[in-house]
């Protein structure tokens, strides 16, 4: 019995020096850092965490904190790609005013030209035409007031006559209704003739002199833009009868210009005619130039739901050309807003993030919408507030950690 004793004895101590051994190993100085995971999590601010850049450190003395100041910025911008075309409201197709064989072309594609100036000289028949015309009605309105000035002379002497019976009554009213006739066939004359006269001044030609040719001239100021005519050709007059549908030449006058838009639907609430615009051009990177809305489309582009937006663009030293490519920007209507230097947002996984101040080498990362950029300074519509402190300048080196 007594051996048994002395085995159960050793055994049940065994067990109670074991279980204390354990507990003062648990509990001894450092085991915590067995476990630095959970240490960690009990000490961490809720929300985004902190970065921490020791003030003291060189990484700390890159970085340029400043407060957030407010402006008035645009809450809405619209953003569309611009083509610059020819202001329809100033272009001129020229047209034959009679039918004819082309004798000279005095112009070229691109050369300037000046309202009246020849364009093209054409050696017509209907010319020819247009001078006798007025030379039968020139010479019927003379014989018109030779007529006119006999039968007033007869009326005068009928009067007269009629005062001392010498003539009946009868006579002297066939003599008044005589002159009155005469009178309407002058009347009559001078219209023809006035009007054979307005054709001859369209056509460019003199009233007297036969086989002249007549010369095309420009009806407005500007740059040729297209020929369609040589020497040699020949040319009906306009006539719905007959292929005038292709003018000579087209003159488009330059000194303004369209800027044409397609604007996406979601942005089209915010264009008004006369609103004003900001225009960039590939070709002038840097300039920016301003211009007014002209004319909004009345339908959306089914295939790319857009509409068209025309803006009037001044161009007097003839530095945008049709077809030109750029940008249109329109500002909506500018509030107060927060904004940052663009050095500030730091782009992480697709967000816009800056770094606001907690404390002094404290850093807490804020996840901020943007707004309208204006210069160097970006809008902040929402994740941030005026006056708080963000570094403004050395953001990047704190990126991914």
């Amino acid at each position: 019995m007594i051996p048994f004793l002395r085995v159960a004895i050793v055994f049940v101590c065994g067990l109670s020096l074991s279980s204390g051994c354990s507990r003062s190993d648990d509990a001894r100085p450092g085991a915590e850092e067995r476990h630095p995971s959970v240490a960690s999590s009990s000490t961490q601010p809720q929300g985004m965490p902190l970065v921490v850049v020791p003030t003291d450190s060189p990484q700390f003395k890159q970085l340029r904190i400043e407060p957030v100041r407010e402006q008035a910025s645009p809450t809405d911008e619209v953003v569309a790609p611009a083509r610059v075309m020819i202001n329809p409201n100033r272009i001129s197709r020229v047209v034959p005013p009679v039918q004819g064989r082309v004798l000279a072309v005095s112009v070229k594609i691109g050369d300037t030209v000046t309202e009246g100036q020849p364009l093209v000289t054409l050696n017509s028949p209907d010319a020819d035409a247009a001078i006798s015309t007025y030379l039968q009605a020139d010479a019927t309105l003379r014989q018109a007031k030779v007529t006119l000035a006999k039968t007033e002379t007869d009326l005068e002497r009928a009067r007269k006559l009629l005062e001392f019976q010498g003539i009946s009554e009868k006579d002297a009213l066939a003599a008044q209704n005589d002159a009155a006739t005469a009178r309407a066939a002058l009347e009559n004359a001078e219209a023809a003739r006035a009007l054979t006269l307005r054709k001859l001044s369209l056509y460019g030609l003199k009233p007297s002199d036969l086989q002249q040719p007549v010369v095309v001239r420009a009806p407005i100021a500007g740059v040729v833009t297209d020929i369609s005519v040589v020497p040699g050709d020949y040319r009906a007059a306009v006539s719905f009868a007959t292929d005038v549908t292709t003018p000579l030449m087209s003159i488009a006058d330059l000194s303004t210009v369209w800027v044409s838009s397609d604007v996406p639907e979601p942005f089209m609430r915010h264009i008004r005619v006369g609103d004003s615009v900001e225009i960039v051009f590939v070709g002038y990177p840097g300039e920016k130039f301003s211009g007014r809305v002209a004319r909004i489309g009345s339908s959306l582009d089914p295939q790319t739901r857009t509409l068209k937006v025309y803006v009037d663009l001044l161009n007097p030293a003839r530095r945008f050309a049709p077809e030109m490519f750029g940008t249109m920007r329109h500002a909506g209507t500018p509030r107060l807003l927060p904004v940052v230097p663009v050095a500030a947002i730091v782009q992480e996984y697709g967000r816009s993030e800056v770094f606001v101040e907690r404390a002094p080498g404290q850093f807490e990362r804020r996840v901020v919408t943007t707004g309208v950029r204006t210069g160097d300074l970006v809008a902040i519509t929402s994740g941030l507030e005026a006056n708080s402190r963000v570094i403004v300048d050395g953001a990047i080196l704190l990126r991914g950690q």
